[in-house]
């Protein structure tokens, strides 16, 4: 059987998701095709320490590789979420060398969010 050869652009996005116990990178086409993703937890960190700004690091650092092998250049970042990897993660794409077209935040706000507590009567 022959093995699908991926035609990938130099321009790829880069999606971010810092929650406060991993950090998971999913570096995507133009078309939303996973070119390479890697988290905090396949990079080998355990427990608290996935939690931590630098496996973050690690983490965008190793997607990253992949992705130049790949022949991606320049990159769109969209950062999700309020975990301690947000800005770590900034500065390890930053210093991998790829041009930055974009950063955006994407992350989910409530317009009026859940129903409040009952008030306490004492």
């Amino acid at each position: 059987m022959k093995a699908k050869k991926l035609k990938t652009e130099s321009l790829a996005k880069i999606y971010i998701s810092a929650s406060f116990n991993n950090t998971l990178v999913n570096i995507c086409d133009s078309l939303g095709g996973t070119i390479s993703w890697c988290s905090s937890g396949a990079v080998g960190f355990k427990g608290t320490r996935k939690s931590t700004p630098y496996a973050a690091t690690t983490a965008i650092e190793t997607a990253i590789k992949k992705a130049k092998e790949k022949g991606v250049t320049e990159v769109e970042i969209y950062v999700k979420g309020p975990g301690p990897g947000r800005d770590a993660a900034l500065r390890a794409i930053k210093a991998s060398g790829v041009k930055i077209a974009l950063i955006a935040d994407v992350t989910p706000i409530p317009h009026n969010g859940p129903r409040p507590k009952k008030k306490r009567r004492v």
